[in-house]
């Protein structure tokens, strides 16, 4: 990974864009959708430029940029559209100690600009390194179609109604509760009511889920023979999504392990059954990660101890291919 994705924070601070054609206005199309305060240089900006500045939106300076303008912003990006404009833009703006983009030049940027699905608050950067803009922008375009417009009303909601959700316990019950929002009440409000109270929604969500008993949680012996993890079965995959606990052998892949939620603990498989239980009976839900099929004993005794227990079987890779020969 030669560019580490991150989020910046822009609200109330600088960015500033030289340059006033096409490639500038494809970029500050992106970058009106944050709360920077943007600086375009340019002697000759195009209308929609000005408009953008008449209305307020940007500031503009029809000029070219000088020793000094981009001190204390925090992104740059040249886009002039000519080699040399954009060199000695950039490495102004590197000598003021501001990051720098050159559109269409990844060699020389300092950062890239991901290709984006907007559903704000909820944000998906796609990023391919410069390599492949176009599976960049096809990925975007199958997200936007899977993601619903609702989502971020709810994104928004949750976040105003979270502090109200601490009277919840850590862990399971709050994913739960906010699983079921999002999943199940939000968007069904929303269908019924496109301007409904999610505020309310969520008042109801809350107390539902604190007179709710409380859940045992499970143990899931999943068999995993590849250390490849496009071979995983979606059950493995999605139950691994959800465990809180994650015990598994030595042999199995690093690929594999990091699927599980980053808030998960690790450990290793062990050999007696008193980890599996006492930890399900805490409400945990527990994985279990092997290389073959776990021992009818233990599957036994945490059925024997009331908890759910679920096992997956794997796929292993096939060891000898043969050639296959068409006879018809």
């Amino acid at each position: 990974m030669k560019h580490f994705p991150i989020f910046l924070a822009l609200e109330g601070r600088r960015v500033i864009l030289s340059g006033g054609g096409d490639a500038a206005l494809a970029k500050l199309r992106l970058l009106l959708k944050t709360e920077a305060h943007i600086a375009v240089f340019a002697a000759h900006a195009d209308s929609q430029i000005k408009s953008w500045a008449s209305d307020g939106r940007l500031e503009l300076i029809e000029r070219s940029m000088e020793t000094g303008d981009a001190h204390g912003a925090s992104l740059f990006y040249a886009a002039d559209e000519d080699k040399r404009e954009d060199a000695r833009t950039s490495a102004i703006a590197r000598t003021d100690g501001v990051l720098t983009n050159i559109v269409d030049n990844l060699q020389d940027s300092q950062f890239i600009t991901p290709a984006i699905v907007d559903r704000d608050p909820v944000t998906i950067a796609i990023g391919t390194e410069g390599a492949a803009p176009v599976l960049a922008r096809a990925i975007k375009a199958d997200l936007e179609a899977r993601l619903p417009a609702t989502l971020g009303p709810l994104a928004r909601a949750a976040k105003a109604f979270r502090h109200f959700a601490d009277v919840l316990p850590m862990g399971r019950a709050r994913r739960t509760f906010w699983t079921s929002f999002f999943f199940q009440s939000g968007p069904t409000a929303l269908d019924l009511d496109p301007d409904a109270d999610l505020h309310r929604t969520l008042k109801t969500e809350v107390k539902n889920h604190l007179s709710a008993k409380a859940q045992s949680g499970s143990v899931t012996f999943a068999v995993v023979a590849s250390g490849d993890p496009e071979l995983l079965l979606l059950k493995t995959r999605n139950t691994l999504h959800e465990a809180d606990l994650v015990l598994h052998e030595t042999g199995i892949s690093t690929p594999i392990l990091d699927l599980a939620r980053r808030e998960a603990t690790f450990g290793p498989l062990p050999t007696a059954n008193d980890t599996l239980i006492n930890t399900a009976r805490k409400g945990d839900n527990v994985m279990c990660l092997m290389a073959n099929a776990p021992s009818q004993h233990m599957i036994m005794a945490c059925r024997a101890a009331g908890i759910a227990t679920h096992v997956i079987p794997g796929i292993a890779p096939l060891t000898v291919l043969t050639e296959m020969k068409e006879t018809a």
